[in-house]
């Protein structure tokens, strides 16, 4: 008997290449948030400082032009946290949909797969069917020689 081919083969080449692109986008997907999340960290950081500084300065004594550009500083990190922040979501609403298409990629792949081990376990079967069955033969072709001597 033939080897066994799997006639969707192609198709199960074609979902698992889909998969594997969508999983590097995903990957992609997670990166950029990451990098977002490092940007909006830094962001709060500096404001944190800015503060910090501003405190200082206010309990030592500053003039009140410098007070003001001290809560402009801060009102424009504020801003700059709020886009930030806004860029963030964004990109983990993207990752989260770029995840949905990678597990439907999976699922799509794992149908073929386990199609194709249920038709090979199946061929496997007829093989094993076919090989007792000649060995069958055999027996009793050995046993009919011995029968008519």
């Amino acid at each position: 008997m033939k080897r066994f081919r799997f006639a969707l083969d192609g198709v199960l080449d074609y979902r698992q290449q889909v998969l594997e692109g969508r999983q590097n986008e995903y990957a992609k997907a997670l990166r950029q948030v990451r990098e977002q999340q490092e940007r909006v960290d830094e962001a709060k950081q500096r404001y944190s400082q800015t503060n910090c500084l501003f405190r200082e300065r206010a309990a030592e004594g500053i003039a009140i032009a410098d007070a003001l550009g001290f809560e402009n500083s801060l009102r424009a990190l504020e801003q700059e946290i709020a886009r930030e922040v806004k860029i963030l979501q964004e990109r983990e609403s993207q990752a989260e949909k770029h995840r949905a298409l990678v597990l439907q990629a999976h699922m799509d792949a794992s149908i073929l797969e386990r199609l194709k081990e249920k038709q090979q376990t199946a061929y496997q079967k007829e093989v094993q069917k076919q090989d007792e069955r000649f060995i069958d033969e055999l027996i009793s072709a050995e046993r009919a020689g011995r029968s008519e001597s």
